[in-house]
């Protein structure tokens, strides 16, 4: 039998649309509040998503003008995580956290806490911040270029990824009788230099239930080896290319028809308000079986192993994708839902990595 194909929903915001609040079922001030959190992931988990992603950057959503203008805030993506972890029980939670100007020791140990908030089921999209305002932001110099920022981003990621080893899964012993709380021996030092800081180690946070988050990132944002999912943005499927990575996820701008309007309404309805931006992804737009066929056709192709939908507007699209395209998909055996007790990594396919610090380090996967 052919891998599931995994499913991923993206759910900052409104939707993918800049003026999409304008068609929300809830009223504007209700977007930044732990009700609206909770309740889409819950839907999501409800339909047999996989994961959700919480998108994120160290600035403002844009307001626009005019007409278009939305709204000028957001709760940060990692809070919005462990929020909707404890409110979920077997979907995958990954918020996208920016490299740009943020001290890796901290990034790691906000991501290891939500794993261990959410037992398990936490990754980690990576991101860069290049807008030069996110630098003023934080009253810091300007890091100059691309290839910079790159490198600073692949050193966070090998930081994070060596703090997460530097507690050995057995470090904490809990003895009373002897009054030791941790195994000092099992602790380590990463002693990592890099251009634009220095981390000695180690971690605050004990190593976390899956010893490693499942780390995304755009393709070719970071090195294949620091990568366990890899976002290919292709506008054709036929140009859809498996990466050098463990996993490949398409990502999927989608806008579908509803039972008030069809895709092609709502995508001019809103149109007159702010174009829909091209960001390179696959785009789908029409009924609800059309998306069946394109999703099934993808899981077919063997060129992907996922793909993270991005819909026009949360509220409307996610209705119908939890009515009529995840139950079709799942009754076709293209999908398939988490497993509860099992972790991200599980429900991906991936094992659960050795630490790189330890003799004889466990085997099997988190749980």
């Amino acid at each position: 039998m052919p891998t599931p194909l995994h499913l991923a929903l993206e759910i900052d915001g409104d939707g993918a649309h800049p003026a999409a609040w304008r068609r929300a079922a809830h009223p504007p001030d209700a977007l930044l509040t732990p009700r609206r959190v909770r309740g889409v992931a819950t839907v999501a988990e409800n339909a047999g998503f996989t994961l959700v992603t919480l998108d994120d950057d160290m600035l403002p959503p844009s307001p626009g003008t005019g007409t278009a203008a939305g709204p000028v805030g957001r709760i940060g993506a990692v809070e919005r995580a462990a929020f909707a972890a404890a409110s979920t029980s077997v979907l995958g939670i990954a918020p996208v956290v920016s490299t740009s100007y943020a001290e890796p020791f901290h990034t790691s140990s906000q991501l290891a806490s939500l794993d261990h908030i959410s037992v398990g089921r936490a990754g980690w999209v990576v991101a860069i911040s290049p807008a030069p305002d996110t630098a003023r932001a934080w009253g810091r110099p300007p890091v100059e270029g691309p290839e910079a920022h790159l490198r600073e981003a692949t050193d966070s990621v090998r930081v994070a990824r060596e703090l997460w080893d530097s507690w050995e899964d057995d470090a904490v012993i809990r003895d009373v009788a002897s009054s030791r709380y941790l195994d000092r021996d099992r602790l380590h030092y990463i002693d990592f230099t890099g251009d634009t800081f220095a981390v000695k180690g180690p971690a605050i946070v004990p190593r976390s239930p899956q010893g490693q988050l499942v780390v995304f990132a755009p393709d070719g944002l970071l090195p294949a080896e620091q990568v366990d999912v890899t976002l290919v943005s292709r506008g054709d499927p036929a140009e859809l290319r498996r990466a050098d990575t463990p996993l490949t996820f398409a990502e999927v701008d989608l806008a579908l028809d509803t039972p008030s309007a069809t895709a092609a309404e709502r995508i001019a309805d809103l149109e007159r308000h702010a174009p829909w931006l091209d960001r390179g992804r696959l785009r789908y737009t029409g009924g609800a079986d059309g998306l069946v066929r394109l999703l099934t056709a993808l899981a077919a192709g063997g060129a992907v192993d996922g793909v993270r939908l991005h819909p026009l507007v949360l509220d409307e699209d996610l209705a119908v994708l939890s009515r009529l395209v995840l139950p079709a998909l799942s009754l076709a055996r293209v999908t398939a839902r988490p497993v509860p007790g099992a972790s991200l990594r599980t429900t991906l396919g991936l094992s659960r990595p050795a630490n790189r610090y330890a003799s004889a380090a466990p085997t099997g996967d988190a749980r």
